[in-house]
């Protein structure tokens, strides 16, 4: 009996401790209204969204450093516009052209939690893979519009996270 109750506080117990590490997009006003992706806290992922001035594809790429935050190591872009980058605004940074358009790497921001808004007209989407990584074309296979997950001008949240078992089971994952 003792070797049952064993067994059934430690299975209670596995499921619902926070050990799958996964990167979790939720709904910033409404954090059950979430998305799992454990491919993004391992390999990292890409946020790629039209500017809204140039109209060119924008491409973020971010890995998870230090257990828990992310960093944007990395932009695309076709051609410059409000909020990119400049290359001389960050130590180390390189700044080169390819025949899609423009790449600053090296950038090394680090941030704790990513926060954004699913775009009207940006198309906003989450990539994630090898290809993806690499700054290769996406492809259907690994890019997931964000508003096909959630409605038009929600905040997420994009973090790492280490949630149960249980939870990571019934939550909705990409």
């Amino acid at each position: 009996m003792k070797k049952l109750i064993f067994l059934a506080v430690f299975a209670l117990l596995a499921v619902n401790l926070p050990f799958v590490r996964t990167l979790s997009i939720s709904n910033r006003k409404n954090l059950s209204e979430r998305i799992y992706s454990r491919q993004g806290a391992r390999s990292g992922f890409v946020i790629s969204y039209t500017h809204s001035v140039n109209k060119g594809r924008v491409h973020d790429f971010y890995m998870p450093v230090n257990g828990g935050e992310l960093e944007l190591f990395m932009t695309e872009f076709v051609s410059y516009g409000a909020g990119i980058p400049e290359p001389g605004e960050t130590e180390g940074a390189e700044f080169y052209s390819t025949d899609k358009g423009y790449v600053i790497a090296n950038l090394h921001r680090r941030l704790p939690r990513l926060v954004m808004a699913v775009g009207v007209i940006a198309e906003h989407s989450v990539a994630f893979g090898k290809e993806a990584m690499e700054g290769m074309d996406f492809n259907e296979k690994n890019e997931y519009f964000l508003k096909n997950f959630f409605k038009e001008q929600t905040s997420l949240i994009f973090e790492i996270k280490r949630v149960s078992l249980l939870n990571y089971l019934f939550t909705r994952k990409i």
